[in-house]
């Protein structure tokens, strides 16, 4: 396993906020401590999940750092650190890698919508700005880029880029032929992480994990300790609550799943909103019939 990276389940945090806005850093440590309770094998802190395009890089940074130390090397703690400036994705990949944490999550540039050329040249010049290993984080429903198998394969001799969390399941068996076992693979998706375990994946990066990491890890454990239809049907079991956790776009609908359960998370930042009217149900009814809330509590 190349260093700095996990085998199992990393969960991609939220970042809790208390009602005014501001990041509620208490309740992180209480959240670090409960996942790690409950098995998970790392954290990823400022992902997509974790709001990180809200979050100015001052408060990126303390978050991260108060993640650290609420974890105190118990688990690898993951970053994120994209952008889509690359002079910025470079000075903050610095920041971060000045903290000590254990690896490094990018997250292709969005919204620029580069090339391939020039997404490759982005990922050279800020993975040579750490000596850190470094994760490609592939989500084209988000970026509106897709990173090609390719480019994985152009990017292969760069020593420190040695995992992707993948999103796009169905060039994964490509990817994996033009480069073999360099990489290792995270599934991005809650829905696919027995499928893509099967084509060797290391683990998940997982929203899910966020409220019931105890199954998300039991899943990954299974597949790894070879009681595959044990994985298997977990995968299955878990289904209806996936599909309730992104009715409408991450992380909205776990916040608001998290705050039922009263892990008091708080809310979104701005401009994502409030959970419609529709998206509450949904979430409400799913949680109920898999006994994680019920409307009397």
């Amino acid at each position: 396993m190349p260093r700095g990276l996990f085998q199992g389940t990393g969960t991609a945090l939220v970042t809790p906020f208390k009602e005014d806005g501001q990041v509620n850093y208490e309740k992180l440590e209480d959240l670090i401590n409960w996942q790690i309770e409950s098995g998970v094998d790392a954290l990823v802190i400022t992902a997509t999940t974790g709001e990180a395009s809200s979050l100015p890089d001052e408060e990126h940074i303390q978050v991260v750092k108060s993640a650290l130390e609420a974890n105190a090397g118990r688990v690898p703690i993951i970053a994120g650190c994209g952008s889509n400036d690359t002079r910025h994705g470079i000075a903050l990949v610095r920041s971060l890698s000045d903290l000590g944490v254990d690896a490094l999550l990018n997250v292709t540039p969005y919204y620029n919508k580069t090339n391939q050329i020039g997404l490759i040249e982005h990922f050279k010049v800020m993975a040579r700005a750490t000596d850190l290993p470094m994760i490609l984080y592939n989500v084209p429903s988000r970026t509106n880029l897709n990173i090609e198998p390719e480019t994985y394969q152009a990017l292969s001799d760069v020593p420190n880029i040695v995992g992707i969390k993948e999103c796009n399941f169905n060039q994964v068996s490509k990817t994996r032929y033009l480069t073999g076992d360099h990489y290792a693979h995270y599934s991005g998706e809650d829905l696919l992480v027995v499928p893509m375990l099967s084509m060797g994946a290391s683990g998940v990066i997982s929203v899910l994990a966020n409220l019931v990491p105890d199954m998300v890890h039991a899943m990954t454990k299974a597949w790894f300790d070879s009681r595959i239809e044990e994985a298997r049907s977990l995968q299955i079991k878990l289904e209806p609550l996936v599909e309730a956790l992104f009715c409408e776009v991450s992380p909205i609908p776990v916040k608001y799943a998290m705050n039922l359960m009263g892990l008091d998370v708080g809310p979104c930042r701005l401009p994502l909103g409030p959970l419609s009217d529709q998206g509450k149900k949904k979430v409400e009814d799913t949680l109920e019939k898999m006994g994680l809330w019920s409307p009397s509590l």
